[in-house]
């Protein structure tokens, strides 16, 4: 599969149409997502590659993880993380793809503000963005909040499987 002859709208119009048919378990899928991340690197400070290890670590761990714990991965400050973190196309959404394509759990179900650390709950908005990037790749939520839930115990249960 060539991407050199592919401009960025291209690829993410690729993507979007796996996602719209629902085929984000595909092969191809996966190139394009691997091949949009790239992409989306070269703009941003935040590294996908340091940012799914700090992940990874937390869920064998079994801890959550804050927004700025996660920048901190990349070494970026917050104030300069901030923007580049949220919405679709983000670091995080992106981080969804990402997970989707290589087989993990979503694994940013355990990245909470400071606040909730301790609770690991989301707020609204990003429970909101969480739950638009899972239906994005095909997956069904339901309720948001019980979704996200699931989606930390996957998170520690595969951590829970790492260690063994």
């Amino acid at each position: 599969m060539r991407f050199d002859n592919k401009t960025d709208s291209q690829i993410e119009s690729w993507a979007s149409n796996f996602e719209k048919a629902g085929r984000t378990d595909h092969p191809d899928y996966a190139a394009i997502v691997a091949e949009r991340a790239r992409r989306r690197q070269v703009k941003q400070k935040l590294s996908f590659e340091l940012s799914l290890e700090h992940l990874k670590v937390r869920a064998i761990e079994g801890k959550f993880t804050t927004y700025g714990d996660l920048a901190a991965a990349s070494g970026v400050e917050w104030s300069h993380a901030r923007h580049q973190m949220n919405g679709p196309k983000g670091h995080l959404d992106t981080l969804l793809d990402v997970c989707r394509t290589q087989g993990l759990p979503l694994l940013t179900a355990i990245c909470v503000n400071r606040e909730n650390l301790g609770t690991g709950t989301l707020g609204e908005d990003a429970l909101s963005g969480f739950a638009d990037g899972a239906r994005r790749l095909g997956i069904t939520v339901g309720d948001e909040e019980e979704f996200h839930a699931r989606c930390v115990e996957e998170c520690f249960n595969w951590g829970r499987k790492q260690r063994t």
